[in-house]
């Protein structure tokens, strides 16, 4: 039986893009695949458009040759290139990363305004001028949501953008609502995750603690929490994201471990008792005697 390799970063990327999808809401499913990631529906223009269709051509270029290689016909990707030119304008996906459609969170938003206005006021007070004081607002404080927001964008043949997908969305787009918790992850992304923890877990350096359970549970706590949370306008390497969310996670708990056992060891000395044999190594070994 062939070894799936659960590891790869194309195939980690995959699984993320189908889990938030999950959370969408599109015109037709064929607009929940996007071409190319932008900040703002201002930067869909000429230039992007015609990048754009050159990562459409060359996208459409390697599933070509992926569906050949799987039925075992060996060809090379010049044989099933996709010419850019061959692409249609309209067929582009643009994925824009905006917060415009998630809803403001009013308790955090008066608690913002209100320390913005009061380090204004503070500020003001410490002029030598009288100005009158406005009113000041903090930056816009958004409901939280378990990955960056989007929208799905098409162009007409005028160069229109048109809205085909939303993210947290549910149901119609123009009827709809907004809503973070109706998707779900994938069990293969999850399958990912565990295998991510089991693997780390095996290291050199990590394996030989007798809390190793404890650690590789709390990074799988820690991946179920922001997995998702991968931005892939930022990179490509999801793999490193999660190797460093994993780290985080084992040295956490090896952090209190230690913490915990110090304080053991003072107590055990504190009233006459050996303390651990690390902190009997600590004194240049042996037991500890009074």
């Amino acid at each position: 039986m062939r070894r799936v390799n659960y590891l790869n970063n194309k195939d980690i990327l995959k699984e993320i893009h189908r889990s938030k999808i999950t959370y969408c809401s599109f015109t037709t499913p064929e607009d929940a695949n996007y071409d190319m990631i932008v900040d703002s529906v201002g930067k869909i223009t000429k230039k992007t458009i015609s990048e754009a269709r050159k990562l459409r051509a060359d996208r459409l270029s390697k599933e070509a040759q992926d569906a050949e290689l799987a039925q075992g016909n060996k060809v090379k990707l010049e044989a099933v290139t996709v010419a850019p030119t061959a692409v249609a304008i309209t067929d582009i996906v643009f994925r824009v990363m905006t917060w415009e459609h998630i809803p403001i969170d009013d308790v955090k938003q008066r608690k913002a305004d209100a320390k913005a206005q009061e380090d204004y006021e503070d500020e003001l007070a410490e002029t030598e001028y009288d100005e009158p004081p406005i009113q000041i607002r903090a930056p816009a404080k958004y409901v939280k949501v378990n990955f960056p927001p989007f929208q799905h964008y098409r162009v007409t043949e005028d160069l229109t953008p048109v809205l085909v997908g939303r993210s947290h969305w549910l149901g119609d787009l123009e009827s709809g609502m907004f809503s973070r918790d109706h998707g779900a992850m994938t069990p293969k992304l999850a399958h990912m995750f565990v295998k991510l923890c089991e693997r780390y877990a095996t290291r050199s350096n990590w394996r030989g603690y007798t809390y190793n359970d404890e650690m590789r549970s709390q990074a799988l706590l820690q991946l179920s929490q922001i997995g998702l949370q991968f931005d892939e306008s930022k990179s490509q390497n999801p793999f490193a994201y999660y190797t460093a969310a994993i780290t985080n996670s084992f040295t956490r708990v090896l952090n209190i471990e230690k913490r915990n056992q110090n304080i053991r060891d003072d107590i055990l000395e504190m009233n006459n008792y050996n303390p651990s044999y690390t902190r009997q190594n600590e004194w240049g070994g042996g037991h500890y005697d009074e």
